[in-house]
């Protein structure tokens, strides 16, 4: 502050303990030197597309089919031919308005928002500097500048974030503690643990923290970290900074010996000799520009910061001549210099400080040695934490049960609103079990055998659900079980509506009910408040109708049903439903994938679990599929994304011909041609997570 520059701090905490400093720090800097950043929310085509519409008076099913074809990143959305496929002439004078109107809505501002964790403090009155407004929360107020803004000011700023992994490490010790009598924390937790390790070099890393996504499994096989400052390598490589700076493929060539690791002179080994010569970390950049272009402490404070505003394009591009005569000056050659800029110049596509790697690498090792040692314990606070991460819970408990954990459906008789853990009979103290509770390499005393426990789901997993309804479902009950739903809504008092949605879910099949029979029962249920027409009607002899008489579900229907209340299934996957014909179109398990040979025709189909373009990408898609047997990686090209977009953006169930290429342990499938086969599956729903 002193030489009016703007400090910007990331801290990160679990939720609750960030709301617990964002209010701490309102009570110490009171309302009148303290706010919230606010952030300027502008148009996204699809926004603009919906508003527009609206405007100009078409039909709401036709302005809800235009913008889903709208990609939501996408910059020039080719408005013309999407207005045609929603059913809308883009020739007509509505058309040419709303083709020309959402052009220029596009990146025009929406409204004011609150940062997500920008906390604003000033010496003085804040509110002499800038307006000040109610925010939503009670007692939180909102400056009335975009956080960008605040750089010019030289005003501080604290981003207090909540991260996920935090929370589900945290849960995750808990139940260690419950179950075991076992402290953990994350500074106890054992280093340099080799099945840790091992697990970490074989991409086998589904909820870990920061290397769970597609670019980073890639790239654990090729870097294989075996101590703890790979690992802050990892996390910073595989990044937009690095990679658009061209240093990943010279780091790895230079670990596996394929290439010399050289230094132009004494001064920069000492800067970039941890990193072989590559500079990967933003402290690395600025040594660089001080020991080999003789910028001063303060312009290398500058360089820092433009490399910090990633958003902004172009800020970086002026300390070009400076850095490049400053070099050349010292004795390095031009084209020396000029590679040097960039890869100084990849920062500016976002780069990981030295510093925020580390703290990071920490929490990928925690929670890969919990996942490791402790897998039932890992997704359920996994599960408990929710949303976060790449992968939905479908995912997650799927990886836990390939690991050995045993994971119960939810059930009126046994679940809490969240995961639990339940004692596991038969399994002898001291066999090492791959998903066994605790590794027995880990714990040798008797106190701590290896005794394995089951994951039961929790009543969060119900689509629909009300805590409070799980709650009166847990005081009721008890240390007695319910015996049939009569007893069940006596004793819970819960409304029709509530007890229909765990008939739907199947959770009465401890009470020998199936879906249909405890709907039956459910509907014939509740209180007569609920049912006043009724109140004064004498009851029938006997029902119209015998409830077991009712036929059971299908396997087929069963699994469809578990997706449509719960997102999935405990029974089976959705894709071996569609198997048999699958296995005659010739379209091949992701399993097989693993034993066919480089550049091979191959056909697999799949529920579509994640679509990313990273802005690295150059307008490739990478894209998941997941069978019954395991994941199928993709890779979609713009053309084949432009000719199939209708099956590629939309299908939740996609079968997919193409090329597979390998590299060592890495499997893709270079896409050729997409089918969407969501029909077939009509009840599956979207299962994916966009990140386009």
């Amino acid at each position: 502050r002193e030489r009016n520059e703007a400090p910007d701090i990331d801290v990160d905490f679990e939720h609750e303990r960030r709301e617990e400093v964002l209010q701490y720090l309102y009570e110490k800097y009171g309302r009148e030197r303290a706010g919230m950043t606010a952030e300027v929310v502008t148009y996204r085509p699809r926004s603009a597309v919906r508003e527009v519409g609206k405007a100009l008076g078409l039909s709401l099913d036709r302005v809800d089919r235009l913008a889903k074809q709208v990609e939501r990143f996408h910059e020039e959305p080719e408005l013309d031919r999407y207005c045609r496929q929603a059913g809308i002439d883009s020739e007509s004078a509505v058309g040419r308005q709303l083709v020309e109107l959402v052009g220029q809505l596009v990146g025009f501002p929406r409204h004011l928002s609150q940062h997500t964790g920008g906390m604003v403090m000033t010496r003085g009155p804040l509110c002499e500097l800038v307006p000040i407004e109610n925010a939503a929360m009670p007692e939180r107020t909102v400056i009335q500048w975009n956080k960008d803004d605040l750089d010019e000011l030289g005003i501080l700023k604290v981003d207090c974030l909540a991260l996920g992994m935090l929370t589900a490490i945290r849960k995750c010790f808990d139940l260690v503690r419950e179950h075991t009598g076992r402290e953990w924390t994350l500074a106890t937790i054992p280093p340099g643990d080799e099945g840790t390790y091992d697990m970490i070099c074989r991409a086998d890393t589904v909820g870990v923290f920061q290397i769970e996504s597609r670019a980073q499994m890639s790239m654990l096989p090729r870097l294989r970290p075996r101590c703890f400052y790979d690992l802050v390598i990892e996390v910073a490589i595989v990044r937009p900074g690095p990679i658009q700076g061209d240093m990943v493929h010279p780091y790895l060539r230079r670990r596996n010996g394929k290439e010399a690791v050289t230094y132009p002179n004494e001064a920069v080994r000492q800067v970039l000799e941890k990193t072989l010569g590559v500079p990967l970390f933003q402290e690395q950049a600025m040594r660089l520009a001080m020991v080999a272009a003789g910028f001063t402490p303060g312009e290398a404070d500058r360089l820092r910061r433009a490399m910090g505003a990633w958003r902004r394009q172009g800020v970086i591009d002026e300390f070009r001549q400076r850095l490049v005569d400053g070099m050349t000056r010292n004795g390095f050659t031009p084209a020396y210099a000029e590679a040097v800029f960039r890869q100084i110049r990849g920062f500016g596509e976002y780069g990981f400080p030295e510093s925020h790697a580390a703290s990071f690498a920490l929490l990928v090792y925690a929670s890969a040695w919990v996942k490791h040692h402790y897998p039932a314990a890992f997704t359920a606070a996994l599960l408990n934490s929710q949303p976060m991460g790449f992968y939905a819970p479908a995912q997650l408990v799927r990886d836990a049960r390939a690991h050995g954990v045993e994971v119960r459906p939810v059930d009126v008789n046994f679940s809490r609103w969240e995961c639990t853990l339940e004692p596991k009979e038969g399994v002898v103290p001291g066999v090492e079990v791959r998903g066994a509770w605790v590794n027995p390499a880990a714990e040798t005393t008797e106190t701590t055998h290896p005794t394995r426990r089951a994951l039961r789901l929790g009543f969060l997993m119900l689509r629909g659900m009300r805590q409070v309804h799980a709650e009166q479902i847990a005081a009721a009950r008890g240390d007695r079980p319910f015996r049939s739903i009569d007893d069940f809504t006596r004793r819970t008092k819960l409304p029709r509506g509530a007890i229909a949605r765990l008939a739907k879910a199947g959770a009465f099949e401890s009470m020998k009910l199936g879906r249909r029979e405890s709907l039956w029962h459910a509907l014939d249920s509740g209180g007569e408040e609920e049912r006043p027409l009724l109140a004064n009607a004498e009851p029938p002899l006997e029902p119209p109708v015998a409830p077991s008489a009712l036929p059971a579900l299908s396997p087929a229907e069963e699994v469809l049903a578990d997706y449509g209340t719960q997102g999935l299934s405990l029974r089976g996957h959705p894709m071996q439903l569609l198997r048999e014909r699958l296995d005659a179109a010739g379209v091949a398990p992701a399993k097989r994938l693993a034993t066919w040979p480089n550049n091979t025709k191959v056909s697999v189909a799949g529920i579509v679990l994640v679509r990313q373009r990273p802005s690295t990408a150059k307008g490739i898609t990478f894209v998941t599929l997941e069978d019954e047997t395991g994941q199928a990686n993709l890779i979609v090209r713009p053309g084949v994304w432009k000719r199939y977009r209708q099956a590629a953006l939309g299908a939740a169930v996609l079968l997919v011909t193409g090329t597979l290429q390998r590299e060592g342990s890495v499997i893709h499938v270079v896409a050729e041609r997409l089918e969407n086969l969501s029909e077939r599956l009509g009840e599956l729903g979207p299962q994916s997570r966009d990140f386009c």
